[in-house]
């Protein structure tokens, strides 16, 4: 049996109640090692055998879960944040299908999430605050993964919805020049958030034409998430389920 597991944002209390679970009852732990905080591997009882992906390609990595599964052994998978989120599972999850290894999925906490909770001089970064956006766009920069002309961040920065970029904290000029092309205000509000939830969690708080300068003034180039939107600011309505005007299944409005 094979369990991919969701490792969480960083911060090893973050991984779930069944993640935990899983890894201290592994015998084989594949770990994706750029990004997994290795405390987590504190967790593998005695005699696990733990391999770092970082240093694997994809058949060397299916070649130890087929070892593993000959061996009747279970393998837990772990991945950073949630699995479904730039996990590269899908191609995974298709070869053990066509060999006939069982496998299973848990969830995780991803870093955006984390990055949300981070700002919490912010009142915490609502992403779904009312008038303001009602909608999530977690995208990321074209690299060395292109990413589908449809979804350029021109296209996207159309809908001025709340956005979080992924893998692109190398790119945060270019990402800043494309965001006010295709919709942003220049005084739109941003944040910076290196390695939410690690240690060395940092916030770097301004708007997406400073972007730049505050990128370089912190000396960011990677391990980032850049949040962009309205729902960064101080503006926007009151909830309407806890408006005490407004009627629900649970509980009528007052008169």
């Amino acid at each position: 049996m094979v369990h991919f597991v969701g490792a969480g944002p960083g911060a090893p209390d973050l991984i779930t109640v069944r993640g935990q679970k899983l890894l201290g009852e592994a015998d084989v732990i594949i770990y994706a090692g750029s990004l997994v905080n290795p405390q987590l591997l504190s967790l593998a009882k005695e005699g696990c055998a733990v391999y770092n992906s970082a240093v694997m390609t994809l058949e060397e990595v299916t070649a130890v879960m087929a070892q593993g599964e000959k061996e009747n052994k279970t393998t837990v998978r772990l991945h950073t944040g949630d699995p479904s989120i730039y996990g590269a599972i899908r191609e995974q999850i298709d070869w053990l299908e066509q060999q006939g290894i069982p496998f299973d999925v848990t969830p995780g906490v991803s870093s955006f999430c984390g990055g949300a909770a981070a700002l919490s001089h912010l009142g915490g970064a609502e992403y779904t605050l009312p008038e303001v956006s009602q909608t999530v766009i977690i995208t990321r920069m074209a690299g060395r993964t292109p990413v589908p002309q449809e979804e350029s961040i021109e296209k996207l920065a159309a809908h001025k919805a709340s956005m979080v970029v992924f893998l692109s904290s190398g790119m945060i000029p270019e990402l800043s020049r494309r965001l006010m092309a295709g919709g942003y205000s220049g005084s739109t509000p941003a944040a910076i958030v290196y390695k939410a939830t690690w240690p060395e969690e940092k916030t770097i708080v301004g708007t997406v034409e400073q972007l730049p300068a505050l990128a370089a003034e912190h000396n960011i180039t990677k391990t980032a998430l850049i949040m962009v939107g309205d729902y960064l600011g101080g503006i926007y309505e009151r909830s309407k389920l806890y408006d005490p005007n407004f009627t629900t299944e649970y509980r009528q409005a007052a008169k």
